[in-house]
């Protein structure tokens, strides 16, 4: 079991093994069906949502390079029309925990939506080996999800049971950078809440690191087409505060009002997963009704 404190994946003097025999599997849908036992903690307790008056399934749709781009949507039983919330997935793509997440949104009232932005080249849920997984998530360049996410927004508007019109975004780690980045592209997004994604390069990231992660939030700031919230821990390991403090002085000078960030003391990277190491069990509950209530005032209303 690898634990992870970075947005991306470890880095070599990261790694920790654990003994935990891992009993999940395929179960034969587009998705994996267990947690990613990369990062599965031996004691981990998740949080289970069932799909209790809920819809829940897996679909897939054209995306612009003309991939037929899988999703799990979970949405509350019923005609509707819902708001919408794009859910993205960590480096380990759509694993239960991801799916969960949309079933906790549909229990809200929310079409949820977790496009796979991974499986044009594999799937990393099922997979242990993070320099494997590293390269699978590299291989999803921001074009590419940008692309994937428009595609989303596309599909959701010609579905009856969505509201066009009101659609919030939220994703976690590697998913959190991205609801910045789509934020400022897309004016139909009414509202992102953005848990620890990466904010600006690593104060010792190469030159070709930094070019890679372009565009970068802290210089997206002018760009927000519409209010977010990001979520972080006081002990993320991979996004120090400084760039944490830079966002939030880039959002300043934008005169991005609306927009906020949250710090929670003692936090470690990844504290929403409650499937990890990472899980903190009171910031993770005090994000999510954050999430909620931002939700509820600027998608739903």
């Amino acid at each position: 079991m690898t634990t992870l404190i970075r947005p991306e994946g470890p880095e070599p003097d990261d790694i920790r093994l654990n003994r935990r025999a891992l009993a999940t599997g395929t179960l034969g849908g587009l998705f994996f069906a267990g947690y990613a036992p990369a990062a599965l903690a031996a004691q981990a307790a998740p949080v289970t949502t069932d799909a209790a008056a809920l819809v829940a399934e897996e679909v897939s749709y054209p995306a612009p390079d003309g991939f037929q781009l899988p999703a799990y949507v979970a949405r509350p039983q019923g005609d509707g029309p819902f708001p919408v919330v794009i859910v993205v997935s960590e480096i380990f793509g759509v694993h239960e925990y991801i799916r969960d997440v949309c079933r906790r949104l549909a229990k809200a009232g929310y079409a949820a939506i977790a496009p796979a932005f991974f499986l044009r080249v594999a799937d990393p849920a099922p997979l242990s080996d993070m320099q494997e997984v590293q390269r699978i998530v590299a291989a999803a360049g921001y074009e590419q999800v940008m692309g994937d996410v428009s595609a989303t927004l596309d599909w959701a508007s010609q579905q009856l049971w969505a509201r066009g019109d009101r659609i919030g975004i939220t994703g976690f780690c590697w998913g959190g950078k991205v609801v910045w980045q789509a934020c400022a592209r897309f004016a139909v997004l009414d509202a992102g809440v953005a848990w620890y994604g990466r904010l600006a390069p690593a104060a010792n990231a190469t030159p070709q690191q930094t070019e890679a992660g372009r565009p970068w939030p802290v210089d997206l700031a002018d760009d927000l087409k519409c209010p977010v919230l990001g979520l972080y821990g006081e002990n993320d390991r991979g996004i120090p505060l400084d760039t944490v403090e830079a966002m939030r002085s880039a959002l300043a000078r934008a005169d991005q009002t609306d927009s906020e960030i949250v710090v929670y003391p003692g936090a470690p990277h990844g504290f929403h997963a409650d499937y990890r190491d990472s899980f903190a069990p009171a910031a993770a509950a005090d994000g999510w009704r954050r999430l909620l209530a931002f939700f509820e005032a600027r998608v739903r209303a």
